[in-house]
């Protein structure tokens, strides 16, 4: 779609207005998204509330769309305001400038990860509402901060919260990641964080010296022994092409830190291991592996993992005939004639919190034939596929809230 197409349509004027606020990280200030979802429900004729669950930096914005059956279980439309950093340096254009080319790509900080999706709900919305159309459960879309360093300040303590619980939220969706086929990943789950800090003690002395059981060797077991089941992963997903990142355990040593002197064999070295496991893989199993690991590697040797939240991974959302929801959403694809590819997500989400509360949810972005882009320079896309991603919501949308009780 050329540039001179797209210049008088409301819909992407919204969506550029809101990508060029700049609610990056390490500092996000979300006062503007704020006010602009509040102008947003007023455009909508739709109530607002906002929500301070942690403190008043980080707010969650929810408009709520009522059904005619206020009793049943509502549908949550989930999106995060924040984005990651950049590097203007990088950028062939502002990245919070949200210019379009003449190609129709509208390149921003967010257009991909994920200001898209939450405009789009609300375009949606706004077109279902313009039909004159209302539909039987409630439909609530928040807009949480936070979720790009782990949603500790936005969705975890929401969740928590009286106010979620009076939401009486029955699905959700949240983002998935754009897919460069014409295939759509759609996310039932994801894998556990397990990130390993290890706390190597050894014999310390001068490095002139070979003496046994030094925190080097001791590191140098450990290293091996991760590196050689980071390695098993590998090639479990180059035997089986079906096999995605997110069906794997991945492992990756991040940090080394310790010593004092180039000629000091230090007495505790710390080594830190990022490690995401797969669902076929048990977190206890795991657990054992690590605590023999540490009793081959020569002892005293401590562990702890980076995050404590969960002893096992949270139950995937049910993709079968026994979820409504997930059929209405199938049905809704299906009609629009999209093929889909069911995926564990690889990395983290918001939604890995409704689901530890008993909510099913499925992660999904309506954007493919478009290279991945979600925290890279010159992140884009392409107005045609943002204006498509409208439609497949109105269908997605009238679908889910149609769910009869």
């Amino acid at each position: 779609m050329a540039a001179k197409n797209w210049g008088t349509d409301k819909e992407i004027d919204y969506f550029r207005e809101y990508l060029r606020i700049p609610s990056v990280h390490p500092n996000p200030d979300y006062e503007p998204c704020v006010e602009f979802l509040k102008r947003q429900a007023e455009n909508l004729d739709l109530p607002v509330e906002v929500y301070y669950p942690l403190d008043k930096q980080n707010p969650v914005v929810v408009l709520s769309w009522e059904g005619t059956e206020k009793e049943w279980p509502s549908i949550l439309l989930n999106s995060h305001m924040d984005v990651v950093p950049v590097f203007p340096e990088k950028w062939t254009h502002p990245p919070f400038g949200a210019e379009v080319d003449e190609e129709g790509r509208i390149f921003a900080r967010g257009s991909q990860d994920m200001k898209c999706v939450g405009m789009q709900y609300l375009a949606a919305i706004r077109a279902l509402k313009a039909k004159g159309l209302r539909f039987k459960r409630t439909i609530h879309i928040s807009f949480v901060p936070d979720e790009e360093v782990g949603g500790r300040k936005g969705m975890m303590p929401f969740v928590s919260s009286e106010e979620f619980k009076s939401l009486n939220i029955g699905f959700s969706l949240d983002e998935g990641i754009s897919s460069p086929t014409a295939e759509f990943p759609v996310f039932y789950a994801e894998r556990t964080l397990k990130g390993v800090i290890f706390k190597i003690s050894g014999s310390a002395g001068h490095g002139l010296l070979l003496m046994p059981n030094t925190a080097g060797e001791k590191l140098s077991y450990i290293t091996s022994k991760m590196m050689e089941f980071r390695a098993s992963q590998l090639k479990r997903l180059k035997d089986n092409p079906e096999l995605q990142i997110g069906d794997v355990t991945t492992i990756n040593l991040t940090i080394v830190d310790g010593g004092v002197q180039s000629n000091v064999v230090p007495p505790l070295l710390t080594a830190v291991f990022d490690v995401r496991l797969s669902l076929d893989l048990k977190v206890s199993d795991f657990n054992s592996f690590l605590v023999n690991l540490c009793e081959e590697a020569g002892g005293d040797i401590e562990f702890e993992f980076t995050s404590k939240r969960r002893n096992d991974h949270t139950a995937p959302t049910v993709t079968d005939e026994s979820n409504p929801f997930w059929m209405a959403f199938k049905r809704a694809t299906d009609e629009l004639s999209l093929k889909n590819k069911l995926q564990v997500f690889p990395g983290g989400t918001d939604s890995r919190y409704i689901r530890e509360v008993g909510i099913p949810a499925l992660g999904f972005s309506p954007i493919n034939n478009t290279p991945v882009l979600l925290h890279d320079h010159d992140e884009f896309l392409r107005v045609e596929t943002y204006l498509r991603g409208i439609e497949i919501y109105k269908k997605i949308i009238e679908n889910l809230a149609s769910v009869e009780s």
